[in-house]
């Protein structure tokens, strides 16, 4: 089980917080090193879309962004290490930026479907796809060569999964088409005998 997470997040604020609203707070774990992500993890990881990463500037304030591309663009590298091609977007720079000063980035990562939430604690490197072939070739999706701009190395601190208690359930329109083609399938079929009987 993942402890680094709380180890990191439970700080004196949030334990005085805690007690301030539940009369006590709970113990910090002893944790000896970064999380490692398992096979449950590599899954669910496999299959999203989308996911939102946060990054911190030079004077503190916080920036949350969307990523999103082909399914499994998120790649597990290996049990510590998460990574993503960086595709020509908007031209801020904003995350990009962020990360030269203050590599500490959280990954909310979610599959509403499921109910799922994910999240991911690391430090991330944006590094050139031109200087790192080998990398470049595990991460660019393929035919996407020209889009990609950067890569992102993230080194995984800690993760932690989220109660599923409030995330509304949401589909996308693919999973949504999968779901009522039976349902189209027989109605063609149904109005096809009806015809034949008129």
């Amino acid at each position: 089980m993942a402890s680094r997470f709380m180890d990191l997040m439970l700080t004196p604020n949030v334990k005085a917080a805690q007690a301030r609203y539940y009369g006590r707070s709970q113990s910090k774990p002893v944790t000896t090193g970064p999380d490692s992500l398992g096979p449950d993890e590599a899954a669910f990881i496999a299959e999203l879309d989308s996911f939102y990463l946060a990054s911190v500037n030079p004077e503190g304030w916080p920036y949350v962004q969307h990523r999103g591309g082909a399914k499994g663009f998120l790649k597990v590298l290996g049990p510590n290490e998460l990574g993503f091609a960086d595709l020509k977007g908007n031209r801020q720079l904003l995350t990009t930026g962020h990360v030269s000063c203050d590599g500490r980035v959280c990954l909310f990562l979610m599959n509403y479907p499921l109910q799922a939430r994910l999240k991911v604690l690391g430090r991330a490197e944006v590094l050139s796809a031109q200087e790192h072939p080998e990398l470049a070739k595990r991460l660019i999706p393929e035919g996407q060569d020209r889009a990609t701009e950067r890569l992102f190395q993230i080194r995984v601190e800690a993760f932690d999964w989220n109660c599923p208690q409030h995330i509304t359930r949401r589909f996308t329109e693919v999973e949504i088409q999968q779901a009522i083609r039976p349902l189209q399938d027989r109605i063609a079929d149904l109005e096809a005998r009806l015809a034949e009987r008129m």
